[in-house]
C-alpha cells in the first residue's frame, strides 16, 4: 500500500485565523499523514475561545501518523510573547518564520511531502526589523528556486504572475525579456507536472492599457513583450497574447486557454479573488517542493470570533495531496 503524503501546515500569524482554520481541520477526514506546525498552548487557547473539541498531539517528523477525525497533530514551536487574538506583536515574528523553516525544511528533506501555509502578516514581521516580501520570494531564497512563479487558482480560472510584491512604480523595469521568458518556461512546466495539463495554453495579459495600442499608450509590449511570446512560440509552446488586461477575463478569451499571466499583482489577482474570494488556492512554482496555501490574509478582526471560513484552507489541502499524488504517479 502506498504511503499517505505527509503534510505540514503552518499555522500563520498567530494573532489572525490561521490557528482557527487549522483547528477546523479536525472536523474533516483527510487521506493524508497531517500535521500543524503551531503553538500548543495556542491552538488549546483558540480551541477553548472557538468552543471545539479537539485533541491536539504533540509529534515531531519522524512519527507523523494517518491523520484521525477530531485529532490534531502538532510540531510545537515557542512563541515569542502570549497571544491575544486580533492584536499584533512583533515579538512573534521569528516563530510565525521558524514555522516556514519547519515545514520547508522538511520538505526538502524528504520528511514531509507537502507544505500548506495559513496566511501570515508581512506589516508585522518587517516592524520586526526582519525584511520580509512574502511566503513566494521567501521560500525561493530557503530552496534556491531560481524563478519562484505565484499562481493562485479556483477550478479551472488560474491566474500567474509575471511580478509580485512590487510598487506599481517598479513594475515596468522589473519586466524584461529574461524574467519574463523564465517566468512563462516555469508556468509552463508547472501547469503540466503540478496540474496535470497535458500541452497547457497560456494567455498572456498586455502591461499598458489596450495592451500598448501598437505602441502608442506604452513601448513595453512592443520592445520586451511579443519579442519573448514569440520566441516562446517557435520553441513550441502555446502562447496567446499580449492581450489587453480588461478583456482578457471575459468567458470567451478565458476558454481559449489554461491560465492568464498577469503582468502585477492586481491585474490578475483582483479579478481571482472577485470570482472566488475565499475559495481560491496560492501555489507557489518553481520551487523543488510542493507549496499551497490560502488566497486571504489575516483577517485579524475576524480571530477568534468563529466567522472566519475554512474554506480556501481546506481547498489547499486538497490540491496539496492531489499534487504529492501526481508526482508519485
Amino acid at each position: 500500500m502506498a504511503r499517505l503524503p505527509g503534510l505540514i501546515l503552518t499555522a500563520g500569524e498567530p494573532a489572525g485565523i490561521g490557528p482557527d482554520l487549522c483547528l477546523q481541520l479536525a472536523d474533516h477526514s483527510w487521506p493524508a499523514r497531517l500535521a500543524v506546525a503551531g503553538n500548543m498552548d495556542l491552538l488549546r487557547q483558540r480551541a477553548q475561545l472557538l468552543g471545539i473539541k479537539v485533541t491536539l498531539k504533540e509529534c515531531d517528523l519522524d512519527n507523523l501518523v494517518e491523520h484521525e477525525p477530531g485529532t490534531i497533530q502538532v510540531l510545537h514551536r515557542p512563541l515569542g510573547s502570549p497571544v491575544i487574538a486580533g492584536k499584533l506583536n512583533t515579538t512573534n515574528a521569528a516563530h510565525v518564520l521558524g514555522l516556514l523553516d519547519i515545514a520547508s525544511d522538511a520538505c526538502s528533506s524528504g520528511k514531509a511531502d507537502a507544505m500548506v501555509t495559513a496566511p501570515l502578516q508581512k506589516s508585522v514581521i518587517n516592524d520586526a526589523g526582519i525584511p520580509f516580501t512574502g511566503h513566494t520570494e521567501y521560500l525561493a531564497e530557503r530552496t534556491g528556486a531560481a524563478m519562484p512563479v505565484m499562481l493562485l487558482s479556483s477550478g479551472k480560472l488560474k491566474v500567474a504572475l509575471a511580478t509580485t510584491h512590487l510598487p506599481l512604480r517598479e513594475v515596468a523595469d522589473a519586466i524584461t525579456g529574461p524574467l519574463l521568458e523564465q517566468v512563462l518556461e516555469v508556468l509552463l512546466a508547472d501547469l503540466e507536472h503540478r496540474f496535470g495539463i497535458a500541452k497547457p495554453r497560456v494567455m498572456v495579459c498586455g502591461l499598458n492599457p489596450h495592451a500598448g495600442e501598437s505602441g502608442h499608450l506604452g513601448k513595453e509590449e512592443k520592445t520586451t513583450i511579443i519579442p519573448v511570446l514569440e520566441k516562446l512560440r517557435a520553441r513550441g509552446a502555446s502562447i496567446i497574447g499580449p492581450v489587453p488586461a480588461d478583456t482578457a477575463f471575459t468567458p470567451a478569451q478565458l476558454a481559449r486557454a489554461d491560465a492568464v499571466l498577469a503582468m502585477y499583482h492586481d491585474q490578475g489577482l483582483a479579478v481571482l479573488k472577485y470570482a472566488a474570494f475565499d475559495e481560491g488556492i496560492n501555489v507557489t512554482l518553481g520551487l523543488p517542493i510542493i507549496r499551497t496555501s490560502v488566497d486571504h490574509g489575516t483577517a485579524l478582526d475576524l480571530a477568534g470570533t468563529g466567522k472566519a471560513s475554512p474554506t480556501s484552507l481546506f481547498a489547499a489541502v486538497e490540491a496539496a495531496i492531489d499534487m504529492v499524488r501526481r508526482r508519485a504517479a
